[in-house]
């Protein structure tokens, strides 16, 4: 049974990896597609479960992600600049990994439509994001990089409050992709004369990522 469980943990991790290794490029046009029916949904062991914080922290990162992908996909019909066209479709896939987790768990949730969320929070960060971001395209790269600097944030957060490894994994990978895309937005508004300061991870932090180069995430 011990071999089974680990056997099929095995597995879903390297199916993540893929499906999240295409947060790795800067603002490349890599839309791989690993769930696109339920014979590749991979189905975890019954003695796997996750607690009612994880629940939680799925839930919320499910419409975090959707945050992200709701207003780069409104930037993006404002600004028509790569990163939105192309960042949007790996948040797509990053609330795949999080719906995917939510449903082998059978965890009920409601992705609401474009623009509407549960949480009121996030409400109002879409409700001043796409106002903001109109305004200017520097606004719009500026958006860009706080939402994964509060993305960053909020799943360094969630990693140091599970012991579930899988999560754990699923978590460092968004992570990852998050970095990838703050230097995406940095270099945007780098070629375009604007500035970022961050406002929810530390500086140090943010100089680091904005410092080295595009990781390979997995």
């Amino acid at each position: 049974m011990k071999k089974a469980i680990k056997k099929t943990v095995h597995l879903f991790l390297m199916i993540t990896f893929a499906i999240l290794i295409h947060g790795c490029s800067e603002d490349s046009d890599d839309t791989l597609d690993i769930f696109n029916n339920q014979d590749d949904i991979v189905n975890l062991d019954d003695n796997v479960t996750v607690s009612e914080e994880d629940s939680a922290a799925l839930l919320f990162m499910l419409e975090e992600e959707k945050l992200a992908r709701d207003t780069y996909e409104y930037l993006n019909k404002t600004w028509g600049l790569n990163q939105f066209a192309n960042i949007k479709k790996s948040e797509q896939k990053h609330m795949d990994a999080i719906e995917n987790l939510l449903k082998q768990h059978k965890i009920s949730y409601t992705i609401l439509p474009e623009g509407v969320f549960s949480n009121q929070e996030l409400q109002n960060h879409y409700d001043n994001f796409v106002i903001d971001g109109a305004k200017s395209v520097v606004d719009a790269l500026k958006i860009g990089a706080t939402i994964e600097d509060l993305d960053i944030k909020d799943l360094e957060s969630y990693v140091s409050l599970t012991e579930n490894n899988i999560l754990i994994n699923v978590y460092q990978n968004l992570i990852c992709g998050s970095r990838n895309h703050l230097r995406s937005f940095m270099k945007g508004l780098d070629k375009n004369g604007g500035t970022y300061t961050p406002q929810f991870i530390t500086q140090d932090e943010f100089n680091s990522i904005i410092n080295s180069s595009n990781e390979q995430c997995n």
